[in-house]
């Protein structure tokens, strides 16, 4: 069908049938559009490699965070914090 004649044939249709139309082709233009282009892919991998990813991995005082947190508030809003 020639785009002239299917424009045509599409404004014979009621209102809510053209909305109908128009929220298939954005289905098919989502289901069939490109994949994020490599440097999209790059940008989103590079983050593993920020060096602030992992930064308490080795610390100690970190391993149980609940006992971690209570000490901090403890020592900056006395014994009130607990």
């Amino acid at each position: 069908m020639k785009a002239e004649k299917l424009f045509d044939e599409f404004s014979k249709l009621p209102p809510e049938a053209q909305k109908q139309v128009e929220n298939f082709i954005s289905l098919l233009q989502m289901r069939y559009s490109k994949q994020p282009d490599t440097q999209e892919r790059i940008k989103r991998a590079a983050l593993e490699n920020e060096p602030f990813i992992g930064i308490w991995r080795n610390r100690e005082d970190m391993r149980d965070s609940r006992s971690w947190l209570r000490g901090i508030r403890k020592s900056e809003w006395g014994e009130a914090g607990e």
